[in-house]
């Protein structure tokens, strides 16, 4: 299934555009919502991305 991960850094930050990256999880093994570690091009640098509905 895939899925959408979004900066929460970004968000929280109040600057303009979003850093999101498409990526595919099995539900079976992780049902509970991702968290990754991503690069953000905007900030550049690593932020926690979070899975968005």
């Amino acid at each position: 299934m895939q899925v959408i991960l979004e900066c929460t850094e970004m968000k929280n930050s109040g600057l303009p555009g979003t850093s999101r990256y498409v990526t595919t999880k099995n539900r079976k093994n992780t049902p509970e919502r991702m968290e990754l570690k991503k690069y953000n091009p905007i900030l550049k640098k690593m932020t926690l991305h979070k899975e968005i509905k």
